[in-house]
Parts: C-alpha cells; structure tokens; sequence
C-alpha cells in the first residue's frame, strides 16, 4: 500500500516570516547608520577642501605678496587654482562652487555651511 502522507521538503511559512523579520530589524539597525555615516563623509570631505583652498590662497598671497586685508576677487582665482591642481574644488554634498569673496587673512567658508542645520553644521573650518 502506498503512503499517503508523503515527505515535503522545504521551509513553512513561519520559518520564511522569522528570517524576513530579522532582516527587517537588521535593516532599520544598519540604514541609519549608514545614512549618518555618509553625511559624515561629506562633511569631512568638505573640511579637507577648504583646508586645500585655505593652503593654496595662503601660498599664493605669500608668493604675490598681498596683505591679510586683501581680499579676493574672481581675477585672482587663476592663480589660486595652479595652486590646487586642477579644477576649483566643490562641496560634495550638492556640488556647490567655493566662492572665493574672502579676505586672504579669514578662512574660506562652504556655501553651504549652516550653524542651524544638523546637515550642514560641521562644513567650516574648526
């Protein structure tokens, strides 16, 4: 006679639920986490230009002998650049261009700096 009931291999329905819900909870752990961690990437990233920008505006002021008074204008931005090698640096945030309106004496500033915001609150110089 032959057996009715026969062997089923394979996972039940509740096995499959524990494994999704511990992937869920795992995701909701790792994603804010990860999301913090990016923000704090781009704001690192964004000090180490303006410690670039800062080096090379502080060179290129001591090699054209200008005053800490001076302040910069968009025709000196050739030669600050040669300094940089390359391209003028943006934030890496929303690529948004350094300006350069600032006295060589003072510390250049990310557009998008904000004491208010938590985002954008560590773009500027410690």
């Amino acid at each position: 006679m032959l057996s009715v009931f026969k062997s089923k291999k394979g996972f039940t329905l509740v096995e499959i639920m524990i494994v999704v819900a511990i992937i869920g909870i795992l995701a909701a752990i790792a994603i804010p986490n990860f999301i913090k961690s990016r923000k704090m990437s781009r704001a690192k990233a964004c000090v180490s230009n303006l410690k670039q920008i800062d080096g090379a505006v502080q060179q290129w002021a001591l090699e054209n002998k200008k005053a800490g008074t001076y302040t910069l204008t968009a025709a000196d931005r050739p030669g600050i650049e040669a300094y940089l090698r390359g391209a003028w640096s943006t934030c890496p945030t929303n690529d948004s261009p350094y300006a350069l309106n600032f006295q060589v004496q003072s510390s250049p500033v990310c557009p998008n700096y904000s004491a208010t915001s938590d985002e954008f609150s560590l773009h500027v110089l410690p």
